[in-house]
């Protein structure tokens, strides 16, 4: 339950007011109001969130990229929403430093530069360098990533009068309520939380970093956790181009091609291979090493927000692509169902009828124009008007697909997302659901099945209480004859189904090193737990 409203959020309600008055934003709340300002409702949205500060640009930027929700021409400005936020005095960076790390800023660095590096609403970066080795060896170079000072109890302040906002916005307007805002100010309240924890950010750069040391593909920077707590993050300083400066990268000689397709395998491997992507590739974010122009390597930065995907949503998003890439409409409407995207109780045919109205035109066009990203889009949208349950993580899968393809055709407009994507795909697809990957979840599951047999055929054969009569155990008995051979049946087909894959695994010519031994052993296996069920009778 919300607090009584105070002085400040009084004052801070009045301001929002004033806002949403200057530019004419009424019009969100009563349907079929008009306002006076001929500019956009989506720029006039946005230079409202901008005046509003940190906490609010955020919020824009989440809705951003929930295109089941927010109006396209809405979305598309907020995407524009940029932090634009003065740094605040080295001197509180110090003071953060210090409070959290237990020593002064001379014992903990060599060198510190009060000049931060970057501002944002969250926290700012400053440039330092640790101490010499104990060899003599030159300290390395570091980035320190420090929190705002109070930004804790300013962001709480904000989120919770956002609360309170939207709970007033459902209660009166039903245009707002469409909207689901008390849903979105709690998803964006997560968020926001996770970016205040830079132990968090630490962890996920680290895990990116082991995921992808040594790639030529990718670098990403050293955490320092010695140097690293809640409210300060200490990581390896990394020098390149950033991705904005096309001219420059241009004069260097760089493969805009090369660097586009990498850029697109990096992106489905971190889905699809690792599953854990970075979610936060903006131009801000990236930069390149062009020490080789020719096969160009990507350095990343900022790692206060990834994503995971559950193995069933992994696949049916790869299932997705694939049927919709064959124009097979049924099956993109069949897997919404099956993952309870959308109600059980929602007509197939109606919404496969309306995937093909909007995916059909897609098709018209060469492969390489066809946009993967804009396909999630216009599925979200339709999906919208079947009741689609909200799922967060593909909405952050989809913002940054985004993301990758729109940067990804800056440097190259004839780029080919599928074809870069779909060797990537075919391979997690036969390592995952293919002959090999079924011979090895039996393998995994075998001892499982030795251990729990003889306890099922115990269970089956355990005597009946005292109080059943002759007739009844002799029924009994003959019930668990049968369901012994039953038993016995399956097992046995089982050994055949082993042995006819090892067969159809060795026919086929998959390189899959010890397949065909792998399921004779198991089909051998198999026939000995028959044996062992047959004398335990």
């Amino acid at each position: 339950m919300s607090r009584p409203l105070g002085v400040s959020r009084w004052r801070r309600i009045w301001q929002i007011r004033r806002v949403v008055a200057r530019y004419g934003l009424r019009e969100f709340l009563k349907p079929g109001r008009t306002s006076r300002d001929p500019r956009p409702r989506g720029e006039r949205l946005r230079l409202a969130l901008e005046e509003l500060g940190p906490v609010f640009v955020k919020f824009g930027q989440a809705l951003s990229t929930r295109p089941d929700l927010v109006p396209p021409d809405i979305a598309g400005q907020l995407a524009l929403l940029q932090d634009r936020v003065p740094p605040f005095p080295a001197a509180e960076a110090r003071r953060v430093i210090e409070a959290e790390l237990g020593r002064p800023v001379e014992q903990l660095f060599a060198s510190f530069d009060d000049t931060p590096l970057a501002s944002a609403s969250v926290a700012q970066v400053h440039a330092a360098r640790l101490h010499p080795g104990a060899d003599g060896s030159e300290g390395m170079e570091v980035v320190v990533k420090v929190l705002r000072p109070d930004v804790e109890r300013v962001i709480a302040a904000d989120v919770e009068l956002l609360h309170t906002l939207a709970a007033l916005a459902e209660r009166f307007s039903s245009t707002a309520r469409r909207l689901r805002p008390r849903e979105v100010v709690a998803e964006y309240e997560k968020v926001i939380l996770d970016e205040l924890d830079l132990m968090r950010e630490g962890a996920s750069a680290a895990l990116l970093r082991r995921n992808w040391l040594g790639s030529d593909l990718i670098y990403h920077p050293l955490v320092f956790w010695d140097y690293t707590r809640t409210r300060v993050l200490v990581l390896e300083r990394i020098h390149g181009i950033s991705i904005r400066e096309l001219d420059r990268l241009r004069a260097l000689g760089v493969d805009f091609e090369a660097l586009s397709e990498r850029g697109v395998e990096i992106f489905f491997k971190q889905t699809f291979r690792d599953n854990f992507f970075h979610a936060d590739m903006h131009p801000g974010n990236i930069f390149v090493d062009a020490s080789d122009p020719k096969r160009p390597r990507y350095l990343a930065v900022d790692f206060g927000i990834v994503g995971q995907l559950t193995p069933s949503d992994q696949r049916y998003l790869a299932e997705n692509f694939y049927a919709f890439f064959n124009r097979d409409y049924r099956r993109v409407a069949e897997l919404h169902v099956e993952s309870e995207w959308i109600p059980a109780a929602t007509r197939v045919e109606e919404f496969e009828a309306a995937i093909r109205t909007v995916c059909e035109p897609i098709f018209q066009r060469p492969l390489r124009e066809i946009s993967f990203g804009f396909f999630l889009l216009r599925l979200f949208q339709i999906a919208r008007r079947f009741d689609y349950q909200v799922q967060p993580q593909l909405v952050l899968l989809q913002k940054t697909l985004l993301q990758i393809e729109g940067l990804g055709r800056q440097l190259n407009p004839d780029l080919d997302l599928w074809k870069t994507a779909k060797p990537i795909m075919e391979d997690w697809m036969r390592r995952r659901i293919g002959p090999a990957a079924t011979l090895e979840r039996l393998r995994e599951q075998l001892p499982h099945l030795a251990d729990a047999l003889p306890q099922i055929v115990r269970q089956l054969a355990a005597p009946a209480s005292g109080a059943a009569t002759r007739r009844e155990l002799a029924v009994l008995r003959e019930e668990l004859r049968a369901a012994s051979r039953r038993q016995l049946r399956m097992i046995a087909g089982g050994a055949l189904g082993l042995c006819a894959t090892g067969v159809y695994v060795a026919g086929t010519g998959w390189q899959v090193a010890g397949a065909p031994a792998l399921a004779w052993g198991l089909a051998a296996a198999a026939l000995v737990l028959a044996v062992s069920a047959l004398r335990r009778r």
